[in-house]
């Protein structure tokens, strides 16, 4: 064991120490946070991402949306540029965002709609531990199949629900009408209520139950994640304009009695037209001297829901305006992928075509695409009192950044198995944050659409098999993949955002390309429920000059329930084993002595957590019983392979004990692992 700690470095670490606490020193008052997503809403969608610049174009054959409050949410706050969804669908980029880690890791992978949760941290289980009310509204469908919906909201830290269970119920916007398939369920916890929903628009009715839970709670700090299922599947209308003004006295407001819920559950269903698209025309055939035509009635419909949206949010600021609690909210506003080619409408009705608007903004590709077009989503978050205005963020960052942004605003630590990264430095200007790990995988049947709008090498082109992996400004991407040797499409992004100059050829890159080859298996486990076609290929080995026996350790304080991540600002106690609560971090390198498979298997009598690369290999620590060994395997190249373990004691013992195995034989830790000279 080796531990080498100057006073100098001691002092170095002290002073990092406060200042990445400082945040937490200027702003003691924990925030309200609040996280909406909206379901299938492109990049370019709003205003102040591609649909203003339209406008200022003013070409009457490139009609446009109009997004006032989300444009003015933009200029409270700030608006991410570079901001990626976990994955293009919303089942697998929703699990990811709630757990903080990435597709190479989450258990919700692909289609898999309504697969439980994993029962592991979450934003709400980790904000709730710091003493926040929780909430989630709108859509889940991430319960469970089986009866007793093990993964139910108020099993994954949230204290309330409202909305839709199912994902498939997501598709319908009135739930007891039921204008497209048969009526659907709404659930106000684990009661079922549509009965009483007549003439409910869902996003009117998740904007009112919203409004109302916000408004009852006192005292404590909430989070709440407001799931949108529009604009999504059955482009229907609400029944009526938006109520007037908003927030506490105005907007939508809940009237709880049987039939007439909410103030807009009355007049015709699936009627009203946003007035600046019941009359548009446009120039439909690109000729200024033939006379204009009307907008097809499907995009006076996707306009008229994006404007919806546009409303709920402003509602929902109006009303923390009118509380007194906006200075001190967080407010995210995000979409779960990119725009969607379907819109499930009756006759005559054509399908959702998202070039009309150009929903995917300036790139290719849509939703089921890891093409820029299908990742990219329009992000803004605001914060008054921590947040400057007007500021535009072009770091690349991912959805699961989220879970860490939130708990360091909250002044929690951050669970080790999150694969994201705080935002929060940049965003309140103190200070730069660690590169985001911009990461997907995903498999999809079928071809990529046929856009006349897309790059040719872009359409027509089989899916199947995909990933992603953004480093900086460089970008690599693979469709159809067959081996892990498959080479990947490789493209400097912010030049070229619609990838259409594929550097991979290049000699220059062919360092890169290995690179990129090797990183995607370090970063990912294996999922037997969505196979891949290098799920058992060597992860690859790093190279060390020279090696000694044994394993690197350091001792810090820990004040959390979960094993926390570790950075310059942790405080470390001493050389001295750790107790009553703190945690030991071993590093070291393990030998492969041979291409193979190799099961590891921990147990401990406190908590541990096992990172190989950055794979989560073995995790006890969530909900872990002691003395419970827990095991995985992986596939390793011959050589050293990285590797962490966490060690956190109970309070009020000694220090934990570890017990580690490698294919079955059990060796002590100093022996097993080596370290760089």
């Amino acid at each position: 064991m080796n531990l080498t700690f100057s006073k100098y470095t001691w002092l170095a670490l002290c002073l990092t120490f406060f200042v990445g606490h400082a945040f937490a020193r200027q702003t003691p008052t924990k925030p309200n946070i609040i996280l909406i997503v909206a379901d299938d809403l492109g990049y370019g969608d709003l205003g102040v991402f591609y649909q203003n610049l339209r406008k200022q174009n003013a070409d009457a054959a490139e009609p446009w949306l109009q997004t006032p409050n989300l444009d003015q949410l933009a200029a409270s706050g700030a608006m991410l540029t570079n901001s990626y969804c976990a994955a293009p669908v919303c089942a697998p980029s929703r699990a990811s965002m709630l757990t903080g880690v990435s597709q190479g890791q989450a258990n919700v992978r692909d289609n898999q709609f309504d697969k439980a949760l994993e029962d592991n941290y979450t934003i709400a289980n980790v904000l709730k531990a710091g003493g926040y009310r929780t909430a989630v509204i709108g859509k889940w469908g991430l319960q469970g199949l089986s009866k007793d919906w093990p993964a139910h909201p108020l099993n994954r830290g949230f204290d309330y629900f409202f909305g839709y269970m199912r994902h498939s119920d997501g598709h319908e916007h009135y739930p007891k009408e039921g204008l497209y398939r048969k009526p659907k369920q709404v659930w106000e916890n684990r009661t079922e209520i549509s009965k009483d929903l007549d003439k409910c628009y869902t996003g009117d009715l998740f904007t009112a139950a919203a409004k109302k839970w916000i408004i009852e709670q006192q005292k404590r700090p909430f989070f709440m994640f407001l799931a949108f299922d529009n604009p999504h599947a059955v482009l229907e209308l609400p029944t009526q304009a938006y109520p007037a003004k908003g927030g506490l006295n105005g907007g939508m407001q809940w009237l709880g009695k049987p039939g007439s819920m909410i103030n807009t559950a009355n007049g015709e269903i699936d009627s009203y037209v946003h007035p600046d698209y019941a009359q548009a025309t446009y120039d439909h055939d690109h000729n200024p001297s033939t006379p204009p035509i009307p907008w097809p009635e499907t995009y006076k419909r996707y306009a008229t829901i994006v404007r919806r949206i546009d409303d709920q949010v402003g509602d929902l600021i109006q009303l923390l305006k009118d509380l007194k609690i906006y200075e001190n909210t967080m407010v995210v506003f995000t979409s779960d992928n990119g725009p969607s080619i379907e819109s499930y409408l009756p006759k005559p009705f054509a399908p959702n075509h998202p070039t009309f608007f150009n929903s995917f903004g300036p790139f290719d590709g849509i939703k089921r695409d890891v093409w820029e077009g299908g990742m990219r989503t329009p992000t803004l978050v605001a914060w008054p009192k921590v947040i400057k205005p007007k500021q535009v963020i072009a770091q690349p960052n991912i959805s699961y950044d989220l879970l860490p942004t939130f708990a360091q605003a909250a002044g929690l630590t951050v669970p080790v198995r999150v694969d994201g990264v705080s935002l929060l430095p940049i965003l309140a200007g103190k200070g730069h944050v660690q590169p985001s790990l911009i990461y997907t995988e995903y498999f999809e049947k079928g071809n990529t659409p046929d856009f006349s709008e897309f790059d040719q090498q872009h359409r027509n082109r089989k899916r199947n098999q995909m990933q992603l992996l953004r480093l900086g400004d460089t970008l690599a991407v693979r469709y159809d993949i067959r081996t892990a040797q498959d080479p990947f499409e490789i493209y400097l992004i912010n030049k070229d955002p619609q990838q259409v100059n594929n550097l991979n050829k290049l000699p220059e890159y062919k360092a890169f390309q290995m690179q990129v080859q090797a990183k995607v298996l370090q970063l990912r486990m294996a999922d037997t429920a969505a196979k891949r076609p290098y799920d058992e290929e060597l992860i690859p080995s790093v190279k060390l000059k020279q090696v000694e026996k044994g394993l690197a350790w350091k001792t810090y304080q820990s004040y959390s329930t979960w094993i926390p991540q570790i950075d310059e600002s942790t405080p470390i106690v001493s050389d001295r084993v750790a107790a009553n609560g703190e945690l030991m971090v071993y590093r070291g390198y393990f030998l492969a002595e041979k291409d193979g498979a190799y099961t590891f298997e921990l147990t401990t009598n406190g908590k541990a957590f096992m990172k190989v690369h950055s794979i989560n290999l073995i995790d006890a620590d969530f909900n872990y019983q002691p003395n419970n060994p827990k095991q995985n395997t992986l596939h390793l190249k011959a050589g050293y392979h990285p590797v962490q373990i966490f060690a956190q004691s109970v309070k009020g013992t000694a220090a934990p004990t570890l017990q580690l195995k490698v294919n079955g034989q059990k060796s002590n830790l100093a022996d097993l692992f080596y370290q760089e000279k």
